[in-house]
């Protein structure tokens, strides 16, 4: 009969609830109980449309490319990409506009490329990894940020480049943005420089600002926090905040601040910044985390979250206004005895198949760049009890950052599986009772089912039957020490994950070695070349050779082996020039480092002439006149003068060069000489420059 409320649940989300309960908070609790009403049945075919999943960390690796995707949103923490709104290229310059977050965040911490981290100078140009910038200095990576302020500004790189279809107004006003600038580099580097061709880019930053009762001077805190001004709240990781402000946020419960009932979030709040003592000795915040969600997910499913991470338990009070039961254990005030229980169900959950041995986790590793890590196992999943059987729960949570949480989660996980059960109707007028639908913790006497003042964990709906003036609920048997967590014993080892190893690249020739190597030419002629060779490391590898002359006086040569090939050779040399040689391997499109420098002089005629004969010298004043008659030999060039003030031909000086025929008599001149005893010596030369045997004059004297 319309009017007649049989029942209505109080509790509208907990750890244990029922989907149906929990969407009770934003649907209205008596909605859900009219099946006949049409609001009723509205609200309950609204709950059989599947709703887009929270996204789960990893799903945050990539940026995505689509039309007017629904706006993410990022609590405490989180490594993440984000959503295309721009990108176009000019001038060899491509230009993404990236929002990674749907709001004013508080800033950003890292960025990354790919899954290599990125650092930055002060104009936004990316230093490291080295190999973003390109072989010429210049960096081909910028990233520049805004934070999503109410009046942002324009990227003006982008104004500039575009101002026809992106001008000074495209601020982007409340989206927390990126702008990354790639910029192409030639063919030889381009592989170098983008490995992994065009730049991904993530970054991990700091999300939303979240309002703190417990710094509101107005509501019984200390400070200047304003839940009705957001331009004076602070990031926090606080999961109690979190869910706070999801609920008073329109993405979320759409509620206000007003119908909360502050002191109880301040307390929660308090509980989630206890210090807490992990397995290395290092202390952590109880219950801090982080994650991200999009607009258009389910708010039942985003609100499970941070209540399944931080223990909270949100209920509707008898004022009207919400609350919420912190994750900490509270000594029960509400006491029932057999008197006050119409009846009592007690399960002992002792069946083999439901019986839990262990808990798998899984959480979110900050320190390993943010990836999804499997905890260490709490129990022991191959405990033989009457079977061999591994029996084992699993627990996840995308809110979870820390070992130490995740762990304490797999022990209540565990506690709560195998605990025993408890369902008790009551009678609504005895002492206290009324006030168990606001209440988490209770406490049952009835020793004639065991339970001597057993403390019972409320982990269902309660419900009031006014027609006959009961109130029923169904629970769990606790002890006071449910939240009791040894580090030390219980924490266990963390699971290892698998890290991506570091990108060696193309690997540098090994065993390089060059030398000159000659071969007849057309005429007759012999001409010089470099015949490098390195060691066999992989057939698909090519080789690239690159010479220059030491001089400077032409520009750089290279050529290119066959794949597979141990060896390549060098086009032709200029005779008697000196040259620095060098190889670096190809494989891929990439390229390796360079090999140190080999000097090699380019000797086409390795064969001396003969010697020349018939030499004299008629010194004089200030100068001496040398003559000589060139050997009878084809590959005479010239003949070069070596003069020194003591009998030594090592540490003698070429004073001079003449250039003739073989068998012609030939002469040369020497002035500048200074008055004084010398000695002189005549060797013949071929083109490469390979001398022939040196013909000392004897001594003479300069007047």
């Amino acid at each position: 009969m319309p009017g007649i409320i049989d029942s209505i649940a109080l509790i509208v989300s907990s750890l244990a609830t029922t989907v149906g309960a929990a969407n009770a908070l934003y649907l209205g609790t008596s909605a859900l109980l009219y099946g006949g009403l049409a609001l009723g049945s509205m609200a309950l075919q609204s709950m059989l449309v599947e709703k887009p999943k929270v996204p789960k960390p990893d799903d945050g690796s990539y940026n995505l490319k689509q039309s007017v995707p629904s706006l993410p949103y990022v609590l405490g923490r989180v490594k993440k990409g984000g959503d295309y709104v721009f990108l176009e290229e000019k001038a060899g310059v491509a230009y993404h506009v990236i929002v990674w977050a749907g709001h004013r965040i508080q800033g950003y911490v890292q960025h990354y490329l790919h899954d290599e981290k990125a650092t930055l100078d002060g104009d936004g140009d990316v230093t490291s990894p080295a190999h973003f910038t390109s072989s010429g200095g210049v960096p081909c990576v910028r990233i520049l940020t805004r934070l999503g302020l109410n009046a942002e500004t324009a990227y003006s790189e982008i104004t500039s480049a575009f101002s026809s279809v992106w001008d000074s107004n495209c601020r982007g006003d409340g989206l927390a943005s990126v702008q990354m600038q790639a910029r192409t580099t030639n063919q030889k580097d381009f592989m170098n420089v983008f490995p992994n061709n065009m730049p991904e880019h993530s970054a991990v930053g700091d999300g939303a600002l979240l309002y703190d009762p417990r710094k509101d001077s107005t509501q019984g805190g200390s400070g200047a926090h304003r839940y009705d001004n957001p331009s004076t709240w602070e990031f926090s990781k606080n999961i109690a905040l979190m869910r706070l402000w999801h609920l008073c946020h329109p993405v979320g419960g759409k509620m206000s601040y007003e119908n909360m009932y502050l002191a109880d979030w301040g307390n929660a709040a308090d509980v989630c910044d206890e210090n807490v003592t992990n397995r290395s000795g290092a202390t952590e915040k109880r219950y801090h985390g982080g994650f991200w969600f999009r607009a258009s997910n389910d708010p039942i499913e985003v609100g499970r979250i941070m209540d399944e991470a931080a223990e909270l338990v949100v209920y509707e009070r008898a004022d009207g206004k919400i609350g919420v039961h912190a994750g900490e254990f509270v000594t029960p005030d509400v006491r029932l005895t057999a008197d006050s229980i119409y009846s009592i169900r007690v399960d002992k959950n002792k069946r083999r198949a439901n019986t839990v041995l262990g808990v798998r986790g899984r959480y979110v590793s900050t320190a390993k760049d943010y990836i999804t890590e499997d905890a260490a196992i709490y129990g022991d999943p191959y405990a033989v009890v009457d079977d061999s059987t591994e029996r084992t729960r699993t627990f996840e949570n995308a809110a979870i950052q820390s070992h130490n949480h995740c762990q304490r989660k797999q022990k209540l996980t565990y506690v709560r599986a195998n605990a025993r059960k408890v369902s008790v109707v009551a009678d609504y007028t005895a002492d206290g009772v009324r006030n168990i639908p606001y209440r988490r913790f209770v406490t049952v006497h009835y020793p004639s089912r065991g339970l001597a003042e057993a403390t019972v964990e409320i982990t269902s709906s309660v419900t009031i039957d006014l027609r006959n003036m009961r109130i029923s609920f169904s629970g769990i048997l606790v002890s006071s020490s449910l939240y009791d967590f040894n580090a030390a014993t219980e924490e266990g080892e963390p699971g290892e994950a698998v890290e991506p190893l570091p990108d060696e690249g193309v690997p540098e020739p090994e065993n390089f070695a060059a030398t000159i190597e000659t071969e007849v030419v057309s005429g007759g002629a012999t001409a010089a070349f470099i015949n490098a060779t390195w060691d066999f490391e992989d057939s698909m590898l090519t080789h690239e050779l690159e010479y220059d002359r030491t001089s400077g006086s032409t520009g750089v040569q290279s050529v290119f082996s066959v794949a597979g090939d141990t060896q390549v050779r060098s086009g032709y040399l200029v005779d008697g020039e000196e040259y620095q040689v060098r190889l670096r391997a190809w494989g891929g499109g990439t390229k390796s480092e360079w090999t140190d420098y080999v000097l090699l002089t380019a000797t086409a005629d390795p064969v001396a002439p003969g010697a020349v004969n018939s030499v004299s010298v008629t010194p004089a004043a200030g100068q001496a006149t040398f003559q000589w008659t060139a050997p009878n030999s084809s590959n005479y060039f010239a003949c070069r003068i070596y003069i020194n003030t003591v009998n030594d031909l090592g540490t003698a000086t070429l004073a001079a060069t003449e250039y003739g025929p073989p068998s012609a008599t030939d002469l040369r001149v020497v002035a500048s000489l200074a008055a004084g005893t010398y000695y002189a010596w005549l060797r013949s030369i071929n083109p490469s420059g390979v001398e022939g045997t040196a013909v000392a004059t004897g001594s003479f004297v300069v007047t």
